[in-house]
């Protein structure tokens, strides 16, 4: 395959390999064959300082051991602990983890940046969390510093989208739209959508959720644009074993059956909508006529706490604290 890429860049060399690989012309060499996701760990690693490298590498081994492959290779044997803790930790000084555990910035050269806000400070929080929890499970600490440390909620409230935006939407809409606008779906799960799951006939849609199932009721619009992407995928590429319902040009005919990428999907929307903001809109609108959080639930399979900040949002004055 690197071979085929460095011959033309517009040349795909996954399908070539593919073709080839399915006939039993195609040596595979097994040092070229890593680990994505471990080779850019160790480039991330490489351009840490060492003392900061050694525990990170230790929080990356414990991650990826706690998958099933991991999980099924590993024996874990710890060392009993000292009766004493070293005089200076085995990296950061403790000084140092409070600081990381509470989210201050230092620049390369020491200066202090301050602290990081927002989506920042909630993905930092947690990652600080789980480093800290790891190396003490490993050992390589005694005491974790970030284990009070607070990752907040930062959900903004719903807000539904301009009705110049919605104007004409449903008329040119396709599945994607309808999936997302009339039954607000996520994208992920827009994603992992089966052909199994759809039953024309009875006029519904299987939706997974991990273990779980939730089955939409198909309205007469969302009906006809469904059977009319099934025609269509059935003619333009009749011999795709892709399992799942919606499909590109390139995911239809790939032997490793991806699901459609996120962009593709945001590509089929009107310029200036998203795929979360139908979503949103669509729960909102809802929650407006019935402010019932229990019909919100079973309509569109969402949890409890979902649906109150849907109904909050669409009727603040029937939640707001009443002055004393």
């Amino acid at each position: 395959m690197y071979d085929l890429a460095r011959i033309d860049v517009n040349l795909a060399a996954k399908p070539v390999c593919q073709f080839l690989g399915a006939r039993g012309m195609l040596v595979e060499d097994p040092a070229l064959h890593r680990d994505a996701d471990q080779v850019w760990i160790e480039s991330a690693l490489a351009a840490l300082p060492e003392p900061v490298a050694s525990e990170v590498r230790t929080w990356v081994k414990a991650l990826r051991e706690q998958g099933p492959r991991g999980r099924a290779a590993r024996v874990r044997r710890h060392p009993p602990l000292p009766q004493q803790p070293p005089a200076r930790p085995h990296c950061l000084d403790h000084d140092r983890r409070r600081d990381l555990a509470e989210g201050d910035h230092q620049g390369p050269g020491g200066e202090r940046r301050g602290r990081v806000t927002g989506y920042a400070r909630r993905g930092l929080a947690t990652a600080m969390r789980s480093l800290f929890r790891a190396l003490k499970r490993e050992r390589v600490i005694f005491r974790n510093p970030a284990r009070d440390l607070p990752v907040g909620d930062i959900k903004g409230i719903p807000k539904s989208i301009p009705s110049d935006l919605l104007m004409g939407l449903l008329d040119q809409a396709t599945t994607v739209v309808a999936l997302a606008a009339v039954h607000a779906l996520p994208g992920k799960e827009i994603q992992t959508l089966h052909t199994t799951g759809l039953d024309l006939s009875r006029g519904t849609l299987e939706v997974r959720r991990g273990l779980l199932r939730h089955t939409r009721y198909l309205e007469e619009l969302t009906h006809q644009l469904a059977a009319d992407w099934t025609t269509y995928r059935h003619h333009r590429w009749p011999a795709s074993s892709n399992p799942h319902l919606l499909v590109s040009q390139k995911s239809a005919v790939d032997p490793d059956h991806p699901a459609v990428s996120i962009g593709t999907l945001s590509g089929a929307l009107p310029r200036g909508l998203t795929l979360s903001g139908l979503r949103q809109d669509r729960i909102l609108n809802e929650a407006a006529e019935s402010a019932d959080p229990l019909r919100l639930m079973r309509l569109f399979g969402i949890t409890e706490q979902t649906a109150m900040r849907f109904v909050t949002a669409a009727h603040p004055e029937r939640t707001a604290k009443l002055p004393r």
